[in-house]
């Protein structure tokens, strides 16, 4: 059931992506990193129906890892760039490339094996003053620091960097709804009583920011990527920190492990060059940003 309710989430977050890069592209660029620009595109239909898609495919990937460990359901999630690929070439009727095919195989493949040999398994509820959360604190450090380091780039490289930004913060989110989750299990009193689900909205908000100013700067094959790969890893790094979860880490296991998660990476990739997730009329690879398509 896990495993279906992972999958689950990763369509219909696909089909968010797909739907708000669509609107979020066609805004002025000094929106990017502002409040107004999530202002402007609440006012979008079509925008609006791809946050409902996000949210529900996140409510799915809550009630996912409600059931099973973050290392189990984040190389999962990681398919949503699968989806997000087929609902662009049924929309565009393009055929589906070698390149495509063969991206979607390395990610494919790469989930099964991290799996698989890993077994990730374990996990407890961690205390929420826990010096463990330390390593969610890092991570946002490092994401604040890409945001910063974006500053004087190019479009193409803001939106890889602002997308890197969000998808760590998405993996700080799934972490954070996992601990929310965990304590709400023990009593809605214990639950508000904690700073896990306060801080879960504000990361809600500001990951959502980072990826709405990534899709404004360059189209969805450049940024979501980026974003789609970093989840991921920074979900299953924090599943260890924090929840000290386990994975086997035998010689073998451990470089059979590595090599799933670089095959992920490497399939997102390759599929992030793909031009079906451009919209026409857009240049995907000029450092400018071109017409909305």
């Amino acid at each position: 059931m896990k495993t279906f309710l992972a999958l689950a989430a990763a369509c219909f977050l696909g089909i968010g992506f797909v739907a708000q890069q669509h609107v979020a592209y066609r805004e002025p660029l000094d929106e990017m990193l502002r409040m107004r620009l999530l202002a402007h595109l609440i006012r979008q239909p079509v925008w609006l129906l791809g946050i409902a898609a996000m949210v529900f495919g996140q409510v799915l990937g809550a009630l996912a890892l409600d059931e099973a460990d973050l290392g189990r359901v984040e190389p999962l999630l990681a398919t949503n760039l699968i989806f997000a690929l087929v609902i662009a070439h049924l929309v565009y009727q393009e055929p589906l490339s070698r390149e495509v095919l063969g991206g979607g195989l390395l990610v494919t493949i790469g989930v099964v094996i991290f799996l698989v040999v890993g077994q990730p398994h374990g996990g407890r509820t961690t205390d929420p003053w826990s010096v463990r959360w330390i390593g969610a604190g890092v991570v946002l450090a490092v994401a604040a620091m890409l945001v910063l380091a974006a500053a004087p780039r190019s479009l193409r490289t803001k939106a890889m960097l602002f997308a890197a930004a969000a998808g760590m913060l998405f993996g700080v989110q799934d972490a954070l709804t996992r601990s929310s989750l965990l304590m709400l299990s023990e009593g809605l009193a214990v639950g508000l009583r904690s700073w896990q689900p306060y801080a879960l909205v504000v990361i809600a908000v500001l990951s959502l920011l980072l990826a709405q100013s990534a899709f404004d700067a360059a189209p969805i094959g450049i940024s979501l990527p980026a974003m789609t790969a970093v989840e991921p890893v920074i979900g299953i790094v924090l599943g260890i920190l924090v929840f000290a979860e386990h994975l086997r880490l035998t010689g073998t296991a451990l470089a059979a492990e590595v090599i799933g998660l670089m095959m992920i990476v490497a399939g997102i990739a390759v599929l992030g060059r793909s031009s079906f997730l451009g919209k026409p009329g857009q240049d995907v690879g000029a450092g400018v940003k071109g017409g909305p398509g």
